[in-house]
Formats: C-alpha cells, structure tokens, sequence
C-alpha cells in the first residue's frame, strides 16, 4: 500500500547545510527508502533567488520519493502542516560580536518560527534544532511553543556522536559499523564531554571489547580524543573555510532516521533533549544524553556509572548550558 507522504520543514534551506541536507532528505536517506515526502523549504528574502534555484535543482534531479516541494519565504506557508521541522536556520556568530548579541538575533528568529510552528504544524510534528547555539535555539523554541510536547523538541549532538565515532575508528583502524554506545554529554559546544567508557567495539571473532581496553591509552582518550571532537567544528573551518555541511547535514538524518525509526537493539545515540533531572543534571535545560528510540520516542538511557573526571565533565557543561540559559532569558525582556 502506498505510504502517504510525509512533510519535511527545512530553515535555511539556501545555506550551505540546507543545501547538503534537501536531496539527502529527497534520496529518502531521512525516513527510508519507501517513505514519500513532501519538502518545505524555508529561507530570507535576501536568499529567495538561490532558494528558488534549490528548487529548480530538486525538479531536476527527478526524486522519485520527492511527491512536492514547497520553497518560500514565509514562515507561516513553511510551517503549515509539517510532521518534521529541522531548523537549520539561525544568525551566525561574526567577528567582534559578542555572545549576547548572537543570542539575541537568534531568540527573535526561534520566537517567529515556534510561533507558526505551534499554531501550523501538524499535530506531534518532531522538531529538531540544528543552527547554533543550538541547545539554547531549541530550548527557546520550546518556551514559545508551549503546545508541542518537550519531548518532541531536540538538538543536534549527532554530530559530535559520529565525530567521536570517526576518531575511535581512525586510532583502532576498525569499521564505525563495529563500534557503538559513545556519550557526548552536554552543549553542542567546546564544553561537550565525549565519552567511551561504556563504548564497546565488535571484533572479526564476534566477540565485543571495551573502547577503552582496545585503545590502552587513558592519556589520549581523556585529553587528545575529547578535545579533537570538541573542536572539530573549528578545524574544519580552517581547512575548508566554510564550516561543516556535508557531516551535519548527515547527522541531522541520523537523529531523525533514528528518532521515527528507531535504535538497533542494545545501542544508544546521543540526542540534545529536555532534561528531567537525570544524571544529576539541572532539569529545564536542552542537554546531551545517551537515548535510546521505540516507536518515534526517545528515551534516556538510565544507571550508567560515572566516574570522577566525568561527573565533572558532566557538571562543567551543564554550568556553561545554564549561563547560556539564562543569558537567553534576558533577551526576552
């Protein structure tokens, strides 16, 4: 039986992400190789022109799941009826601007968009926050989108989960595929904690050994390997001179693949979700857990032990999350 398509919000659809992420949602990489879908397409006025032009390129590349493309600049023709919003869309931090005044562009912007997202989404579209600071964006959707439910409102840490990933698999020379259950904790930031101790990895024999066993090397694992994922975002800036597009367009499709779709069994990814108090971190922040995903729900994974260097790990990004909460807040007045 044919599916009925599902309708997908992208912000910043013209930018460099936008523009990585549409023909991947387009491949059916997002929901499957079965899933129809609907793109919604949302930028400013300033980028219609190229917006239009992603347009004309999605015609011509002949998609058979693609069933309709929706590109404008109005927030409230974007929202209408989405079932998945991924908003990649946000101010930038520029040269000599301070913290304050990025936040403040990007609380106008989020405001706006929860705003026609609660009033025109479909009922328990799933939001995923993916423009930085994107823990703080998706904490302030959620304030003025009182209606959509907080566990439907996320952030991307995926990233810095498949980040963590690629690094192990480089330094053990074994498959991503074969290594499973990384941490990143925390703000998807420079204070994120990457974390392998409960990581396992799959040998050719089937049998699994601890990350941590296999690299033999604390040192490296405790300092060089965190702080390589932690400013990763940065190196590639420098190398590229653009900041990463392809990798989080990715990560955005596995959060949400994950999320409707559902983790293999005995495996956890990590989610920028609404905290409950769990793991001794403050409840009301949009924070990093490990999750685990059923039937289009997350759940976080519970009763991981937590050794001293992490507690702290743990609490110095929660303080930075709380800073940037509350420096959120002010903008509101």
């Amino acid at each position: 039986m044919a599916q009925n398509p599902v309708r997908v919000l992208v912000t910043g659809a013209a930018g460099q992400i936008g523009y990585a992420l549409v023909p991947m949602i387009a491949r059916g990489v997002l929901l499957g190789p079965n899933q129809p879908v609907i793109l919604h397409m949302l930028d400013i006025p300033p980028a219609a022109e190229s917006l239009n032009g992603v347009k004309m390129e999605l015609v011509d590349a002949a998609f058979p799941l693609l069933k309709g493309v929706v590109a404008t600049t109005d927030v409230v023709e974007a929202c209408t009826g989405v079932n998945i919003a991924i908003m990649v869309g946000g101010f930038p931090r520029k040269e000599g601007m301070e913290r304050k005044d990025v936040m403040s562009k990007n609380v106008s912007i989020y405001k706006a968009q929860a705003s026609a997202l609660e009033k025109h989404a479909a009922a328990n579209c799933k939001v995923l926050v993916v423009a930085n600071p994107a823990n703080t964006n998706a904490l302030i959707l959620k304030e003025f989108a009182p209606s959509i439910p907080e566990k439907n409102i996320s952030c991307l840490t995926r990233l810095d989960h498949n980040r963590a990933l690629g690094q192990i698999s480089e330094r053990l020379n074994v498959h991503v595929s074969e290594i499973k259950n990384v941490i990143i904790w925390g703000n998807h930031s420079s204070t994120q904690y990457p974390d392998v101790n409960h990581a396992t990895v799959k040998l050719p024999s089937g049998e699994e050994k601890s990350v941590r066993e296999l690299v033999a090397d604390d040192a490296w694992l405790n300092g060089e390997f965190i702080s390589t994922v932690q400013q990763r975002g940065a190196a590639i800036i420098k190398a590229r001179k653009f900041s990463s597009a392809l990798s989080a367009a990715s990560a955005a499709c596995d959060h949400i693949r994950d999320w409707v779709l559902g983790t293999p069994e005995g495996t956890w990814v990590s989610m920028g979700v609404y905290s409950d108090g769990s793991y001794n971190v403050p409840a009301g922040l949009i924070y990093s857990f490990p999750v685990t995903c059923q039937n289009g729900e997350w759940s976080i994974v519970q009763g991981l032990s937590l050794d001293e260097f992490s507690r702290k790990k743990l609490d110095l990004t929660a303080e930075e999350l709380t800073e940037e909460k509350a420096l959120a807040y002010s903008c509101l007045s």
